[in-house]
């Protein structure tokens, strides 16, 4: 996803009114029931601008008015909300053993969601699928007879900061797609915002941009499945995602951890993949890859072996947290994917490696807060629509 918060030309009045726009929207998000008043003192804009801004957002029916908040000595001013009852935004996460859809209201309330446990092919026949998914969930009664801002769509790997193309996926197999032009032809009805970004960045953007009140600055959220991956989010009404040149920040599954290690699906060597990621796992105990990673593992009980590569693999990830923490420094480290499923095993050795090895370097006593989401199968793809809602606020 191009980042809609790229410079502009200094003096670009248009641009000044968006940003106006989607300042206005996030202060009304984080603050409900802020009156006009209010939005001005905390947005330091004029009253007549949020004035002027709020009541084109009222006819668009992305707010609505609520009850008078009165005020010492001044005129009462009305309670603004996000009108959850007019839109919907759609996000898609193209996973390695699924295809996740949700519909989310404005303010990121998901109204539904559908799961297919079904492993992607080639791009054509996932499109072809995903688009079926889609148009049967825009038909649902539900939301039938919303207007819909968009759909974002994430896959696993890297997008180029400058077009909407995933680059690899190397647990896919699938190298520089431009998928939403491969989707665009089943859904020739659909108009509105189209993106396309990494599932660990969309996860990560709709941690931040649906935080419920006011977000820490910065947050980094770690995808542990089938791969692994991250993506750093900050900003404060603006949110920015970290990409770097080629799209390849937060690419942590393929930093080198074991060098002359075992063998990548990238095709390196040492990977953290190969230590924590659902195919390792599955690798170093013999699970075939039709099995349920969880089921399997499970089925298994307290076994040595299954303990011994949970261990490790946590341990690996710990030192993951503690490489982005001493690199990126976030304000919040959030811990998602499958993996989590596999419970605490996995999740205790991560957090008690971070927890004893966060402070070492500055011999302080601070802590970083860590978000463990235990079922995040569709965080990614309420991501991609809290991406829709950011880009729409800046167009509409």
């Amino acid at each position: 996803m191009v980042s809609p918060f790229a410079p502009q030309a200094a003096g670009d009045l248009n641009f000044l009114k968006k940003l106006n726009r989607s300042s206005i929207l996030a202060t009304v998000r984080r603050y409900p029931g802020a009156t006009r008043a209010d939005i001005a003192s905390r947005t330091q804009l004029t009253k007549a601008t949020v004035g002027s801004v709020v009541q084109a957002l009222l006819k668009r029916g992305w707010l609505r008015e609520g009850e008078l908040q009165p005020r010492g000595g001044g005129r009462p001013g009305r309670a603004l909300y996000l009108d959850d009852t007019h839109h919907v935004l759609l996000g898609a996460d193209i996973g390695v053993r699924g295809l996740r859809i949700v519909a989310c209201t404005l303010g990121g309330e998901v109204l539904l969601q559908r799961y297919v446990s079904q492993a992607p092919t080639k791009p054509d026949e996932t499109a072809a699928h995903l688009a079926e998914l889609i148009r049967a969930m825009r038909h649902d009664p539900l939301i039938a007879d919303r207007h819909c801002l968009g759909l974002g769509v994430t896959v696993p790997g890297p997008v180029s900061p400058e077009h909407p193309i995933l680059r690899l996926a190397p647990n896919l197999g699938w190298i520089d797609v431009a998928f939403l032009e491969v989707l665009r032809p089943y859904l020739p009805e659909f108009d509105g915002i189209w993106l396309l970004d990494n599932e660990a960045n969309a996860a990560a953007f709709g941690e931040f941009y649906f935080h419920d009140g006011i977000p820490p600055e910065s947050i980094v959220y770690i995808s542990a499945a089938s791969g692994i991956g991250s993506g750093l989010v900050t900003g404060d009404n603006y949110p920015l995602v970290l990409r770097g040149m080629q799209g390849l920040v937060g690419e942590i599954g393929h930093t080198i951890v074991q060098p002359g290690g075992l063998y990548c699906h990238c095709g390196n060597r040492g990977c953290a993949e190969t230590l924590v990621s659902g195919w390792a796992i599955r690798a170093a105990l013999g699970i075939d890859d039709a099995e349920s990673l969880d089921a399997a593992i499970a089925a298994r009980g307290d076994d040595p072996d299954v303990n011994a590569v949970l261990r490790r693999a946590g341990e690996a990830l710990g030192t993951l947290m503690l490489n982005l923490h001493h690199t990126l420094n976030p304000a919040m480290l959030v811990l998602g994917g499958s993996l989590m499923h596999l419970g605490e095993r996995l999740i205790e050795p991560a957090l008690a490696y971070f927890e004893a090895h966060q402070n070492d370097l500055l011999r302080g006593t601070q802590r970083v807060p860590i978000k463990v989401i235990h079922d995040s199968t569709f965080t990614a793809a309420r991501g991609a629509a809290a991406e829709v809602m950011a880009k729409a606020a800046l167009e509409a």
